[in-house]
């Protein structure tokens, strides 16, 4: 047996444990699409903290319970008489091949950017394809996400800035203007100016290759680890934050950076 079949065989294994657990389990044969939504939201999390915790044996873990709920919403698509798990693998299948014609077909590409530039297009192409660069954002995507990725749609059809350090003139403009409407102390036109700040300071992480959501995630991170120090010492030294001054807590926070 290959290694191919020995997967196509633990695949069907999966498909009938589920199928089963469906019409004998209680809890599962009463979930629907609007029940699982929150829980693959949760499970999509934990697979992202597995990631970022560069922890291979939970990604595996967390990778099968996303499956589990692929498989779920399938089945329920089965019995609503709209789609099915196979329905889902050979549409599935169908784009990869379309949206890679450098791979399947004639076309060439030099590099990954332009293969991006291609998948763009032959979406904007495609029967029920996305009517817009933008549309394929997702509208409750978490806002820093959600500023990559439209960036990063708007760049695969040719709206990016020329020279990537032509961005730093644009990061300076907005938190100017930032730092403008914060002296007349208008709130609406603060928060309004802050958005463009933020927002520029995405471009500019996408333009030197970060990811400011993983960036940031990790400064959060570091900033709990460091606090948990700092209030820990403070409990063993008998004292309460916030008894202390500003410049007793900088001096622990210090050491907890020489500590990491």
């Amino acid at each position: 047996m290959n290694k191919n079949d020995s997967t196509l065989q633990a695949f069907h294994r999966l498909l009938q444990i589920m199928e089963q657990l469906r019409e004998k389990c209680p809890w599962d044969r009463k979930q629907t699409f609007e029940s699982l939504r929150p829980l693959t939201i949760e499970e999509t999390y934990e697979l992202s903290d597995a990631i970022l915790n560069k922890d291979d044996v939970e990604v595996s873990k967390e990778l099968g319970d996303l499956l589990l709920h692929i498989v779920f919403y399938s089945i329920i698509g089965s019995e609503r008489k709209t789609f099915s798990m196979e329905e889902v693998i050979v549409k599935l299948c169908n784009k990869l091949v379309y949206r890679h014609p450098h791979v399947f077909g004639t076309t060439e590409v030099h590099d990954s950017e332009e293969v991006v530039e291609n998948w763009e297009q032959l979406k904007m192409t495609e029967k029920d394809g996305n009517k817009s660069v933008l549309s394929g954002v997702p509208y409750r995507l978490p806002a820093l996400i959600k500023a990559y990725r439209i960036q990063d749609k708007v760049r695969a059809v040719g709206f990016d800035w020329e020279e990537r350090q032509l961005v730093w003139d644009k990061v300076k403009e907005e938190l100017a203007e930032v730092e403008e409407e914060m002296q007349r102390g208008d709130t609406t036109a603060m928060e309004d100016e802050f958005g463009d700040l933020l927002f520029s300071l995405v471009n500019a992480a996408r333009l030197f290759g970060i990811n400011p959501e993983t960036a940031l995630e990790h400064t959060n991170r570091k900033f709990i680890k460091r606090f948990n120090y700092l209030e820990q010492e403070t409990i063993k030294k008998g004292r309460s934050l916030k008894e202390m001054t500003l410049q007793e807590m900088d001096v622990i926070w210090e050491e907890a950076k020489e500590y990491e």
